[in-house]
């Protein structure tokens, strides 16, 4: 990738970001300059755009990885030589992740080398109805009626409100009580450690990432909140959910307040991958994804 200036992502890049991701209909909630901007230190994440493409590299855990390029259909031939021509110079082994499917097959579509492309399914992302995640209706969501219904009874005066500048430090707090719990349970997970700072960096911008966020209160305290934004022109894509454990059916009451008062004009919802985590794999199974969004990953053939 020679020429090219590979540079550090920036909160100014943004327009530049949404430009190349707002031309064409993305399904992969990866494809956000939010999900880029909040994991772009764990990852060492760096840009460049050239001649209409827009090419991200990224360097975790010793392990140099590309994105895939995004641009116009007929520069992406074009683009996969000089992702290749890149990694030949660093002397790094030729690796792809995080795939729409569209680009796996523009990859086997590649006449000067053959690719090894294997489905990632950790990082596959679920999508349901908008209007499951709002009325819960029918036997398989019963489970989950019955947690909101609990919640209701319990806390009759709790409130919903969009995050403003006003709750953002309540936010905070409960974000911090969060990662404390979680960080005593799980004391090596890094993941945490940076997922926590990223949520505060956005909290920082909140307003120029120009995200919808919700929040729910009880007794005038922050107790659940939630953020995300439009994903294409029929789905909206959530970043991030946290929530007091101890509450019962909090995160099916936050879920479904930010679905009903933000996205109700939203034909889908992707609430992201599962990463291989066990509960995770379950929650999200348990809200009946309508589809799941393929990512790959490939490798030069030898």
């Amino acid at each position: 990738m020679d020429n090219i200036n590979l540079q550090k992502l920036t909160c100014k890049d943004k327009a530049i970001f949404d430009e190349f991701y707002g031309s064409r209909y993305c399904e992969s909630a990866q494809y956000t300059f939010t999900n880029l901007y909040m994991w772009r230190d764990m990852l060492n994440l760096h840009w460049a755009a050239e001649d209409g493409v827009l090419y991200v590299i990224t360097h975790w855990k010793g392990k140099t990885a590309a994105w895939q390029p995004v641009g116009a259909q007929n520069k992406l031939q074009d683009a996969i030589s000089n992702i290749i021509r890149y990694f030949e110079e660093q002397n790094q082994e030729i690796f792809f992740v995080g795939l729409e499917k569209s680009f796996a097959d523009e990859l086997a579509r590649y006449p000067d080398a053959k690719f090894n492309i294997s489905a990632d399914r950790n990082n596959f992302d679920y999508v349901y109805l908008a209007q499951d995640l709002i009325n819960l209706s029918g036997r398989k969501f019963h489970g989950k009626k019955n947690h909101l219904n609990a919640f209701k009874k319990e806390y009759p005066d709790a409130k919903y409100l969009p995050i403003t500048e006003e709750i953002i430090p309540q936010c905070r707090e409960q974000l911090n009580i969060w990662y404390e719990t979680h960080k005593r349970a799980n004391p090596d997970d890094e993941f945490i450690f940076y997922e926590r700072a990223a949520i505060h960096e956005i909290f920082d911008h909140f307003d120029a990432f120009k995200l919808k966020g919700g929040a729910i209160l009880i007794d005038n305290k922050v107790v659940a909140f939630t953020f995300g934004e439009k994903l294409n022109s029929d789905t909206a894509v959530i970043h991030v959910e946290k929530a007091d454990p101890n509450i019962r059916g909090i995160y099916v009451a936050i879920n479904q307040s930010f679905v009903e008062n933000e996205w109700a004009d939203m034909i889908y919802i992707n609430r992201e991958e599962d990463m291989g985590i066990d509960g995770l794999r379950k929650a999200k199974n348990s809200y009946r994804p309508i589809k799941m969004i393929e990512k790959f990953n490939a490798t030069l053939a030898k």
